[in-house]
């Protein structure tokens, strides 16, 4: 573990970035939440609800509330007890896993009941004409055709269909799936996956303590909670962090196999290419510059071979195929969000959703220079300056929640993880119940 920078100032007194920099983040973040809310009720239009969040105040709750508030007490109460060395690595993995599938299932049904497990791809409901399920007639003519024509056909698919790379899509059709409840369940029981993975990253990063701890605060993150149970971008963070555990690999072949993990990650999701960043960022601080780009290389050379071999068998494009997603966003409801307030909305709104607790703790890590902290926030800052996102950052960068609770990890005393939890299980089920999420 890094030891955190400190300056002696004037008088002798001790001046650590540790106590300024989450002030001043946590200052930024409660700006702009009160100008975006202030903003928005004195007329103006920044493109959601409840700017910087894209979600809507509408409270409401299912009889089932009580059940997820059990399980989240429940698991608040158990998450603790993993942390003890009589349990081994493969228990707290599978403990972990089975924790992660209870939670998400069981705030799922906090609101609606059960519908809340798959109703977002259920179609002739709000949101379900815009997912994957309508895009499926794509793949009448066969799987060849479809890929080599995905960017062309880019009009006539939802937005989420043409927004991502087809991974999902294939995917769906190689199982058979063509059902709500179906794609809920590939994408809930993969995405929950991502728990014993982050376990896996941070016993590369750090000590068996600290990967324990960063995954149990994973466990109860809001954003991975919420969006675990009813978002595809669960089973997209679960392919990147797949790919961070093998790039930071300590043992070469396992590093290997990085660069190809990282190729199939981005056929999944565009966004997922930035976890390459991350690590290259990571190896850099960690390993030096030459490390750090052999990595580079191996990644650009295994994103080239990938889709250099995808295109001569399917003739799939790869670059119309982005071209064709960014003109989505670019060209669609993003295009009504101005650039000046999103620049400040995007990154705040994933911390806020993500959680308060976290959000403090990895602006912490970042004042004392912890490698993931200072790779995450650089990450967060290139994509909030080139606007490859304006808004929806609460699930679409749910891939990188991992990277904030590995940051939180290394400031956060252990005797404090129990208050730390309950605090995030708290914000998880109020924001269920207080606010429509959508996903």
């Amino acid at each position: 573990m890094e030891a955190g920078s400190a300056r002696i100032a004037p008088g002798g007194r001790s001046r650590s970035p540790r106590q300024l920099v989450p002030v001043a983040g946590s200052a930024l973040i409660a700006a702009t939440l009160a100008y975006g809310l202030t903003a928005t009720a004195a007329g103006y239009e920044l493109g959601t609800a409840t700017p910087p969040l894209l979600y809507r105040w509408a409270p409401h709750a299912s009889p089932f509330a009580l059940v997820g508030a059990a399980v989240l007490a429940a698991g608040c109460g158990l998450s603790p007890r993993l942390r003890r060395v009589g349990v081994t690595p493969v228990r707290f993995a599978l403990a972990v896993f089975g924790l992660a599938l209870a939670l998400r299932l069981g705030l799922g049904v906090a609101r609606a009941g059960t519908i809340g497990w798959y109703g977002v791809f259920e179609l002739g409901r709000f949101e379900a004409s815009n997912e994957y399920l309508p895009a499926l007639p794509a793949f009448d003519f066969g799987l060849r055709l479809f890929l080599d024509t995905f960017a062309e056909i880019g009009t006539s698919l939802p937005v989420h269909a043409i927004g991502h790379p087809p991974g999902l899509l294939v995917t769906m059709h190689a199982l058979g799936i063509d059902s709500a409840a179906g794609l809920a369940a590939l994408t809930i029981g993969i995405g929950a996956l991502s728990a014993p993975l982050v376990y896996a990253l941070g016993r590369e990063l750090g000590d068996e303590s600290r990967a324990r701890t960063a995954t149990l605060l994973y466990l109860f993150a809001p954003s991975a909670m919420l969006h675990g149970a009813t978002s595809a971008d669960a089973l997209y963070a679960t392919l990147a962090l797949a790919a961070a555990v093998v790039l930071l690999a300590t043992r070469a072949p396992i590093r290997a196999l990085g660069p190809p993990t990282l190729a199939l990650a981005s056929f999944y999701s565009w966004a997922n290419l930035a976890i390459g960043a991350v690590c290259a960022l990571v190896a850099l601080r960690r390993d030096g510059a030459r490390r750090a780009l052999a990595l580079s290389a191996g990644c650009a050379l295994g994103l080239v071979a990938f889709y250099g071999l995808l295109a001569l068998g399917t003739g799939f494009d790869p670059v119309g195929a982005f071209r064709a997603a960014e003109s989505v966003y670019r060209e669609g409801v993003a295009s009504g969000r101005p650039y000046a307030f999103w620049l400040f909305g995007s990154p705040v709104a994933f911390l806020i959703a993500a959680g308060l607790p976290l959000a403090w703790l990895g602006l912490r890590a970042l004042g004392e220079g912890r490698d993931v902290a200072l790779a995450l926030f650089a990450v967060l800052a290139f994509s909030a300056v080139l606007g490859f996102t304006k808004a929806e950052t609460e699930r679409i960068y749910l891939f990188l929640v991992p990277l904030l609770c590995l940051a939180a990890s290394t400031v956060l005393p252990e005797r404090r993880l129990g208050a730390v939890l309950a605090a995030l299980a708290v914000q998880a089920l109020a924001t269920e119940l207080l606010f429509l999420t959508i996903w």
